[in-house]
């Protein structure tokens, strides 16, 4: 059976309608009151006339037939609301990265070609900055918040869009091929719309697999009936604009378990966090690499915290490193901490597994359809193959890009007859089955002829405790073409040296990809998910140029 994602709520909704779906602040929503407020939402796009134009058979990998609703909104029900709303009016929503300024926000808009966006009253400036210049965005639905903008001009208030529909079982044929579409965070480049059948990510990411299972559930009946063991409770530190957030808390919804968000949706607040994990009991907790880890890490050694019921810490979307794994099993030495590895352009890949005693950083077990490809995109290494090759997927994997033919080509491969997800990730594939992760090609730094991994040097140098963030970036030599640059923030009072920095970073990595130099900032910049932006961090590196020891010591 293939699915759709409206239709696995609907059936587990049903099954369940008296458990909790969404906690957030005072609001506790069960499975039956969401499944009404959604059903309301998509009867008043409908009613708007958003919908399907044309059929999945009639287009190609890059183009849609459905409209778009943009999801321009901090986290909260209404975000998980308008997403499950717009699946059941098929209608695809997009999330959008809040924190963008108005030129960004206009590229977004357009390239997505959106009809409607859902927006929190505190970007109602912005957006009104923008909207003149884009005229085929027509459904404004405004959530209230304590920002005191009034309603733009032509919008309606998100809880009045609700109480003015019905709240019957839309009258539309839900489909498999409906789209889900993830924009693309553009650290390193201008943000791109990833177009993936429901069904396709519902097995790749959001749950469609049996828990420790390679094959998909069988049918909806057998998702009903594995719900109705659920109950469990898991929060997304993460906003719900980041994919692994979403990815999160549909595969919460699937087991028939109840989503649980911090009460301060603006910025993570570690107390915040861990104090909502103890009153409401939550038991997996989603974070995004050490961006997130560190202040939540931070507030957990100081404070005091009864957090019995937490035994699972997931870290996705960026690299955790392994001393930061360390810390946390050293507050809670009965939980695991699990690395997820994937990408908007492949779902979920891989993972790791980190007890108390036993941790590692960048070693995964490859789960159903991944594979290491040889660099030429020629064929599939086999385990044991020296070459570095790309990171791949087969199976499940995206359509394509919006309304991109060459970049759909290019990243969605075939080799010999069978379709790859290859998005740019380098790996290598060990006898054991074991993938080595090296990181993405497009931060990769050639430097005297050898290639070396921005990640690898970023874990390299966040091991060193008085490091509070770190990243790395390549910035063009005469003597070595391009060089290591290491933008750091130190923890507050810390006093380590340069010198310091490095010989730890030595410890972890050879000498010919330490740092050339060291800039000390008071501040990284990261978008809201934890990934870095590199794009800004290259502009750091060449605005701070010294003269550099090639040894890798930066010179004072």
């Amino acid at each position: 059976m293939d699915f759709n994602l409206a239709e696995v709520h609907e059936a587990v909704a049903a099954a369940n309608p008296d458990r909790e779906c969404i906690v957030w602040r005072d609001r506790r929503l069960t499975y039956g009151e969401v499944t009404v407020r959604t059903r309301r939402l998509a009867n008043a796009l409908r009613a708007r006339g958003l919908g399907v134009h044309r059929e999945r058979g009639e287009l190609a990998g890059h183009e849609s037939g459905q409209d778009h609703v943009a999801l321009y909104l901090f986290n909260g029900n209404e975000y998980l609301e308008s997403m499950l709303g717009a699946y059941k009016a098929r209608v695809a929503p997009l999330n959008v990265n809040y924190r963008y300024v108005a030129e960004e926000l206009q590229y977004l808009l357009r390239n997505s070609r959106s009809r409607g966006i859902v927006y929190h009253a505190t970007f109602a400036p912005t957006l009104a900055a923008v909207l003149p210049q884009l005229p085929d965005l027509e459904v404004l639905v405004q959530v209230a918040d304590d920002s005191g903008h009034e309603l733009l001009a032509g919008a309606v208030d998100y809880e009045a869009f609700l109480a003015g529909a019905s709240p019957e079982r839309p009258d539309v044929a839900w489909s498999p091929d409906d789209l889900y579409i993830l924009y693309t965070g553009g650290t390193t480049g201008m943000p791109k719309g990833v177009l993936w059948r429901q069904h396709d990510i519902f097995v790749a990411a959001m749950g469609g697999r049996p828990l420790g299972q390679g094959d998909t559930f069988a049918d909806l009946d057998a998702v009903v009936a594995a719900s109705r063991g659920g109950g469990g409770r898991m929060m997304t530190a993460a906003p719900l604009m980041h994919g692994a957030a979403q990815w999160g808390t549909f595969t919460a919804f699937t087991g028939g378990n109840t989503v649980v968000l911090p009460a301060n949706s603006q910025r993570l607040d570690p107390v915040d966090v861990l104090s909502t994990i103890a009153a409401e009991g939550v038991m997996i907790l989603q974070i995004v690499g050490d961006a997130f880890a560190r202040p939540i890490l931070d507030e957990l050694e100081r404070g005091s915290y009864d957090l019995a019921s937490l035994f699972l810490i997931v870290s996705g979307g960026a690299a955790l490193n392994t001393t930061l794994k360390d810390r946390f099993l050293e507050c809670l030495p009965n939980a695991v901490v699990l690395d997820a590895v994937g990408s908007s352009e492949t779902g979920a890949q891989m993972g790791h597994t980190s007890t108390k005693g036993a941790t590692a950083t960048g070693e995964f077990t490859p789960g159903p359809g991944t594979v290491v490809v040889s660099e030429d995109l020629t064929r599939v290494l086999e385990p044991g193959d020296p070459a570095v090759g790309w990171l791949a997927q087969q199976g499940h994997v995206p359509l394509g890009y919006l309304d991109d033919p060459d970049k759909t080509a290019r990243t969605f491969p075939v080799i010999a007859g069978t379709r790859y997800s290859v998005p740019g990730d380098r790996a290598t594939w060990r006898t054991d089955g074991i993938i080595d992760l090296l990181g993405r090609d497009s931060v990769t730094i050639n430097s005297g002829g050898e290639k070396i991994f921005a990640e690898e040097v970023e874990q390299a140098i966040a091991h060193h405790r008085d490091v509070y963030d770190v990243v790395v970036v390549g910035r063009p030599s005469e003597q070595w073409g391009a060089e290591v640059v290491a933008l750091v923030q130190l923890a507050d009072g810390a006093t380590v040296t340069d010198q310091q920095l490095l010989d730890q970073a030595a410890t972890h990595i050879a000498r010919y990809k330490l740092p050339k130099q060291i800039v000390r900032l008071d501040q990284l910049v990261r978008s809201p998910a934890g990934k870095a932006d590199y794009r800004w961090a290259k502009d750091q590196a060449l605005a701070h140029t010294t003269a550099a020891d090639p040894g890798g010591a930066a010179q004072p």
